[in-house]
């Protein structure tokens, strides 16, 4: 995962140090937590928010969408779901996983694999069925 330069290396990151490195408010980050379903900061034991820097690459695209393109928040939602947004198929966000996310995703991609075999291989049975 590339870097981001001006960031102090470190596994885990405040809500306050996340709102001074992408300059922005903390309220405005947990809004932004309800808003987007990418932006999940893990919670300590004691229920504080732990960002990664993939929260943090999620947030500086969020920002970029909401302040800099002027998009609406349901229009950055559907720009950061869709695949090519708005009918380009160049748009892509480039967000890299980390080990959690990525397991997650895998998970989804496995059972979404399993469901299409089982489709093709009912089509298949009815296929010879038919013959």
């Amino acid at each position: 995962m590339p870097r981001i330069s001006h960031l102090p290396k470190k596994a885990y990151y405040k809500i306050s140090e996340v709102a001074s490195i992408c300059g922005i408010k903390p309220h405005v980050l947990r809004y932004w937590e309800l808003e987007f379903s990418l932006l999940k900061p893990k919670k300590n034991r004691g229920g504080r928010r732990a960002y990664t820097e993939t929260d943090i690459w999620v947030i500086r695209e969020i920002k970029k969408l909401l302040y800099e393109e002027r998009f609406t928040i349901d229009g950055a939602k559907k720009k950061l779901s869709t695949p090519g947004g708005r009918g380009s198929n160049h748009f892509q966000v480039a967000i890299p996983f980390d080990d959690h996310r990525a397991k997650e995703v895998l998970k989804i991609v496995k059972k979404e694999i399993e469901d299409l075999l089982k489709i093709l291989e009912e089509g298949n049975s009815h296929n010879l069925r038919t013959k």
